[in-house]
């Protein structure tokens, strides 16, 4: 046990674990192995309160069972939660043959721990008396962060392996997100810029040496970083665009520079800003994998936004469709800035209740809806009038956003088309297949002069554009009817005739939830169609059976109440509609999820 000033203590482990003493209680940042428990006394520490972690790492955490018997509370970056309790689903359903995902995620527990709770970017954590500051810096792992307190006069940053003293770091290999890349080396630039602008007068690693001089410490890890990014080719625009993020499109709309899928902004006279779409702020790549461990939106570029364009508030975020690179840093806007959501009515159950759904690319976690606006009116926005319009094609849930900004008349129109004109489909997404036939009606009919796209430059329109795009949309229809059956049998473009939701449920052991089933007659003809539910067996089910007559292509709905058996745990089991149109029996054309826990 190392003392470092009056209050605060490093013990030497698998990691540096510190001691943050409070007379005779104490805050722990990381844990080990544990063995810091039997040397407290040593400095009179009687009682642990909480241990803040600062990754999800081995060696930093393998100690946190000793940690749930002694009552100590366990907090964990927001970003890594699923790393720390659920790390049964987290074994059984990582990549291990023909493995090219380099995230080092398998460097985790090896048997979950209970947690109290999360550590999410940008806020204020209270513990025993003290205020701990938490600041997003990915780059060891996607969500490390750096915990930041007042300590005995001091800023104390405790910076996980951040860094691991002056021009040091303790792991280049973790900074291998993809195979051959080099994502987490941006990213702990980045970070460490950001870390340094926040002026502590210590770095406290998990690794390496305490650092007093925080500034060229970090300077020359950079400097160090950069000549590698630059020998590895990767990320030459990375100080260019931390510096000036933002590019005017027109004097009051500007593009976000950095983020994954466009991000756009709106200034108003006030000093006020309208962000369309908000995903993955500042990339500086991406990374292999699809738990939310490797997701880590952040709200790095809007310090630069507010400086270089005198913006006073972010008020209000309008998202063009429901995909997480689009809206994933929606709720860290709202409980940062206080951003309002303003969200088009086609889609705001999706980002509300996104378990309910058998979509790709949904966040994880709910987003609320501050103002549903309704299809084809106009909404004010300060000195703006903003119309959004259904507009089906890359998916069912999308919108298209009509305005004027500086003389001209703008449609944001997300992911519809990838470049100018080339089509943006996807099944999964509930793609129809004359959808493409009307977005070109649509933008025929608002004429702008040109379109925000969710992923490419803007597209300046002219009447020979729209023609183009009406004349592919009917090729794509036409492909389909000749492609597809549809004559005979139409499900429609993505092929089944069944839909259950909640598509992701949680249950107790012993308890009934309910489930909603849409079903379709795909014949040209009337039918008589069955639904039969299917579960586990010992699993029971009222309104298991549903009959009813559906003219042409009429679909129909009801719900089934489901019980499930005492004594069951299970994590994702099964159950099915079995779908029978007329004497045809077409068989278990839709799935859900549920997870039972004791």
């Amino acid at each position: 046990m190392i003392r470092i000033s009056a209050n605060l203590f490093l013990f030497e482990d698998t990691c540096h674990v510190y001691v943050i003493k409070n007379g005779n209680t104490a805050v722990l940042i990381d844990f080990g192995a544990g063995d810091v428990l039997q040397s407290l006394p040593l400095i009179g520490v009687e009682k642990v309160t909480d241990i803040l972690m600062t990754h999800h790492h081995r060696d930093q955490a393998q100690g946190l069972h000793d940690a749930v018997k002694a009552g100590i509370r366990i907090w964990v970056p927001h970003n890594e939660q699923d790393l720390f309790q659920n790390m049964n689903e987290h074994w059984g359903a990582r990549e291990i043959d023909n493995n090219y995902n380099m995230r080092q995620d398998r460097f985790s527990l090896l048997h979950s721990v209970p947690i109290s709770g999360t550590l999410k970017d940008y806020s204020t954590h209270i513990a025993d008396g003290l205020e701990l500051h938490i600041v997003p810096t990915p780059g060891h792992t996607v969500g490390s962060i750096t915990i930041m307190a007042a300590i005995d006069g001091k800023m104390a940053a405790f910076t996980g392996d951040l860094i691991y003293a002056p021009g040091k770091i303790w792991s280049l290999s973790a900074t291998q997100w993809t195979y051959n890349g080099g994502e987490g080396i941006a990213r702990s630039v980045l970070s460490l810029l950001d870390l340094k602008e926040k002026n502590p007068d210590v770095l406290l690693p998990s690794h390496g040496q305490i650092m007093d001089h925080p500034i060229e410490a970090i300077d020359l890890l950079v400097e160090r970083l950069a000549v590698l990014m630059k020998h590895r080719k990767q990320n030459p625009r990375l100080f260019e665009l931390r510096e000036r993020p933002y590019e005017a499109i027109t004097p009051h709309l500007l593009k976000n520079r950095t983020s994954m899928a466009n991000g756009y902004v709106l200034l108003s006279e006030s000093g006020n800003a309208l962000l369309i779409d908000y995903g993955y702020d500042f990339l500086g790549g991406f990374t292999t994998g699809s738990d939310r461990a490797s997701r880590r939106p952040w709200l790095y570029t809007l310090s630069k936004l507010k400086e270089q364009y005198g913006v006073k508030k972010i008020d209000v975020v309008l998202p063009t469709h429901f995909h997480d690179d689009h809206v994933a840093g929606i709720n860290l806007l709202r409980e940062v800035e206080g951003t309002e959501l303003w969200c088009p009515q086609n889609f705001s159950d999706v980002l509300e209740n996104p378990k309910k759904y058998d979509l790709p690319c949904l966040w994880y976690d709910p987003i609320k809806v501050d103002r549903q606006l309704p299809m084809g009116q106009k909404v004010k926005w300060e000195e703006y009038e903003i119309t959004v319009y259904e507009q089906g094609g890359h998916t069912l849930y999308a919108a298209a956003l009509q305005f004027e900004v500086d003389g001209a008349r703008v449609l944001a129109i997300g992911d519809q088309h990838q470049g100018e004109d080339e089509y943006n489909y996807v099944y999964g997404n509930k793609f129809r297949i004359g959808d493409y036939i009307a977005s070109a009606e649509l933008y025929k009919t608002l004429q702008p002069d040109f379109l925000l796209s969710g992923h490419w430059d803007p597209i300046f329109v002219t009447p020979e554009y729209l023609e183009r795009i009406e004349e592919k949309g009917k090729v794509l229809e036409q492909l389909h009817k000749d492609l597809l059956p549809l004559e005979n049998v139409d499900f429609g473009a993505d092929g089944f005739g069944a839909v259950i939701q909640p598509y992701q449920t949680k249950v107790k052991a012993g308890e009934s939830y309910s489930v909603h089933v849409q079903i379709k007659n795909p014949f040209n003809w009337p039918k008589a169609v069955l639904a039969r539910i299917i579960v586990p067996e010992g699993w029971k089910v009222d309104n298991a059976f549903y009959e009813v007559a559906l003219d042409p292509k009429e679909s129909g709905q009801f719900t089934a109440l489901i019980s499930v058996p005492q004594n069951v745990k299970v994590y994702r089991e099964r159950i099915a509609v079995d779908l029978t149109v007329g004497e045809i029996h077409f068989g278990q054309h839709a799935e859900a999820l549920v997870s039972v826990h004791a």
